[in-house]
């Protein structure tokens, strides 16, 4: 399959026609506008420092029906015990640059450029992007970042300073999440982390399907209860 450059419109070629190994086109910028068609067609950013931009949809893809979320009973004492304070969006550009940040198995830099942080940052303050925060005795240590799209939750990064900040932040927000009636959320690729959660892998042509049904006729930012939301 051919590498499609994107035009200066607005537009994308059909997900369904990226190459194997999920990419699907270069170029482009990273409006508001083109993120947003972006992300409702099943597209995501990903490159790293000095690449045109990449665009993705991935077969197979990694999702996560809130309903099958799988804490451990380990993990759930910990979220019992209170050790961690779980916020929403009281501190997105500390998670997304402490994710871009963070040291990743395999890779030698970060693909969360600055470019891309000030376009998410963006997003955040028109209300599509969001954050989720873990702070323990006042200090920020985890959480993760995404984009919410009627009822789908796409996932972008997390980080972790200390052992299951992550996963209480990723926890909390997937049970915040299910019951406001979220169907969906898209954690992009494969990562035994997220696995282990109750992630698990589907055609792109199935998630493509799921996500038309779950952002409907018109998708849009859905508000969440913003500041504590820890139970």
């Amino acid at each position: 399959m051919p590498v499609f450059q994107l035009p200066t419109d607005i537009i994308f070629p059909s997900p369904e026609l990226a190459r194997k190994d999920g990419l699907l086109a270069f170029g482009g910028d990273l409006s508001e506008e083109r993120l947003i068609t972006a992300y409702s067609m099943g597209i995501f950013p990903w490159y790293s420092e000095g690449s045109p931009i990449l665009w993705w949809s991935p077969d197979p893809r990694l999702i996560l029906i809130p309903e099958e979320l799988k804490v451990s009973r380990s993990l759930r004492k910990v979220i019992n015990k209170g050790i961690f304070k779980v916020t929403m969006d009281t501190a997105f550009e500390q998670v997304i640059r402490s994710c871009a940040g963070a040291p990743r198995e395999g890779q030698g830099g970060t693909w969360i450029t600055e470019e891309m942080i000030e376009a998410y940052i963006r997003l955040h303050r028109l209300g599509y992007a969001h954050s989720v925060e873990s702070w323990r005795e006042g200090e920020l240590v985890g959480g993760l970042y995404g984009i919410i799209l009627g009822k789908v939750f796409f996932g972008e990064s997390m980080f972790s300073k200390v052992s299951n900040a992550s996963k209480v932040a990723f926890v909390t927000i997937v049970e915040r999440l299910k019951d406001q009636g979220f169907s969906l959320i898209d954690c992009q690729v494969r990562t035994e982390h997220l696995i282990s959660l109750g992630a698990r892998e589907i055609s792109r042509q199935v998630f493509l399907e799921m996500l038309r049904d779950a952002l409907g006729k018109n998708p849009s930012s859905q508000p969440l209860l913003k500041g504590f939301i820890s139970r």
